[in-house]
């Protein structure tokens, strides 16, 4: 379920395969864009699209196939990233290809919030959320959710 003020969504389903990164970097680059956000959050929201995608690429589903989708919705005041999986989700335990641990830290710093979510039915969602106009809008529109997946 979307929230009731989305003004505009993108819904996207990608394979977990590499050559989707840079699809879907520039699908919400386009979107982010269009909803009005500054050349200097285009290029944030370029690097943690690319940082989250590739998360779900390399660790999501252990080399098995599956998909990532990607959803963005422009809410007063802000743009919502979701990018979620239906792999493994996080694991404690090292991997053997880690690379150089910054994505968190980066998606964190480039975005106005960055939240991790466990889906119950499996996955991980990494929520990103960016201010358009200032400070944020509307209070209630902080639940919007995703209800089907590709």
């Amino acid at each position: 379920m979307q929230a009731a003020n989305a003004v505009a969504t993108l819904n996207e389903c990608y394979p977990a395969v590499a050559d989707s990164v840079p699809r879907a970097r520039k699908a919400l680059a386009a979107f982010a864009t269009a909803a009005g956000v500054t050349e200097d959050q285009l290029e944030g929201i370029r690097l943690v699209v690319s940082e989250a995608v590739s998360n779900a690429v390399l660790h999501a589903y252990d080399g098995d196939e599956g998909d990532i989708q990607v959803t963005a919705a422009v809410v007063p005041g802000e743009l919502w990233i979701l990018i979620a999986d239906e792999g493994v989700g996080l694991r404690a335990e090292p991997s053997v290809n880690r690379g150089l641990g910054l994505g968190l830290g980066w998606m964190a710093q480039f975005s106005d919030g960055l939240t991790l979510v466990t889906r119950s039915s499996g996955g991980l969602e990494v929520r990103l959320r960016f201010d358009l106009f200032g400070p944020a809008g509307d209070a209630e529109a902080s639940g919007a959710s995703v209800a089907s997946f590709c």
